[in-house]
């Protein structure tokens, strides 16, 4: 796609972010919008640090994958075995693989299947979620909603309760855990879990229309994210983990990570294990929508293209992404 073209979806929609495409690490185009600090000014670099909301839903599960190679999970482990008298809502019946593959029918703290706006407060005292125990009170109370492996509903308190199952299986905090299992092997060096009430200086600050005017999103995201998403990130760290994962860096196993688990008809996508994947071919999607934030990169691994667009507003990534066709 021209570069001009991409500009004038830019300047039309108000994009704030970067667009970045490559193709083996060759960067065939790459620029920042926008602004990563309103209130200072602080424009977008290509090396600015996003918050990619469900985009770190791989992280968590090649986490846990990892994990499982290295034998302190199975696939078919049940979530009981490690929550003992936790969260007594969730079945007996549920595993590993289930909750990989939103698959579990747990109830879910944030239903995606619930009409609710993107400006609205769903966590309560955002500044206590600084550690994965601190969700338990958020994910208790939910009824099942199916039985185990009856359909796919895309859940993200599954994706918090694997982080705390790898927590109990590894015998280290979910943060470090993703920091020695994944960004780690992959070479993410400028990849982590930042505070939202101290962002360094090359991360961009998530805004929202709040009240007629463009608000922070501190209060309505975990102020330390999670298993269910929230990393920072740049659009180089991206392509760098696209590559050490086909690469086998991260886990040996990765046929098994992107072969397709459930069919997903209402998105025309599939879904693997914690990763979206393309209808028809062997792209493999991760993409990330919450207050403040929107994210999509897509890797095809017989090209070695990426694509990827990340925005601090919640709407911004879509109008590019559609027209690069990610």
């Amino acid at each position: 796609m021209p570069e001009g073209h991409i500009d004038k979806i830019a300047e039309e929609t108000g994009f704030s972010g970067v667009v970045w495409i490559d193709r083996d690490g060759q960067i065939e185009f790459a620029k920042a919008y926008g602004l990563a600090n309103r209130t200072y000014h602080v424009p977008n670099t290509v090396d600015t640090r996003f918050g990619i909301a469900s985009g770190s839903k791989g992280f968590t599960a090649l986490a846990v994958l990892s994990l499982v190679r290295d034998g302190a999970l199975g696939l078919d482990t049940t979530a009981r075995s490690l929550l003992g008298k936790d969260l007594p809502l969730i079945a007996d019946d549920v595993t590993i693989e289930h909750l990989l593959t939103h698959t579990s029918g747990i109830g879910d703290y944030l239903d995606e299947e619930v009409n609710t706006d993107i400006t609205d407060y769903f966590i309560g005292a955002a500044h206590e979620l600084t550690t994965t125990e601190a969700f338990l009170p958020l994910l208790d109370g939910h009824p099942t909603k199916f039985r185990a492996g009856e359909r796919f509903a895309y859940c993200n308190g599954g994706f918090v309760v694997l982080a705390l199952l790898a927590e109990r299986a590894g015998g280290a905090g979910y943060h470090d855990l993703v920091r020695e299992r994944v960004l780690r092997p992959a070479g993410m060096t400028r990849t982590d879990f930042l505070r939202s009430d101290e962002l360094p200086a090359d991360a961009a600050v998530g805004y929202l229309p709040l009240d007629g005017v463009n608000r922070s999103n501190i209060f309505h995201l975990p102020v330390l994210a999670t298993g269910d998403g929230g990393i920072h990130t740049t659009a180089a760290d991206i392509s760098t983990f696209w590559r050490a994962l086909f690469a086998g860096d991260i886990v040996d196993s990765v046929e098994e990570v992107v072969r397709p688990r459930c069919a997903v008809p209402e998105e025309s996508l599939r879904y693997g294990l914690g990763f979206w994947l393309h209808e028809s071919t062997d792209t493999v999607i991760l993409a990330g929508y919450d207050a403040g934030a929107s994210f999509k990169s897509t890797h095809d691994p017989h090209t070695g293209t990426t694509r990827t667009v990340l925005s601090n507003t919640s709407p911004g990534a879509w109008p590019i992404a559609r027209a690069l066709a990610l």
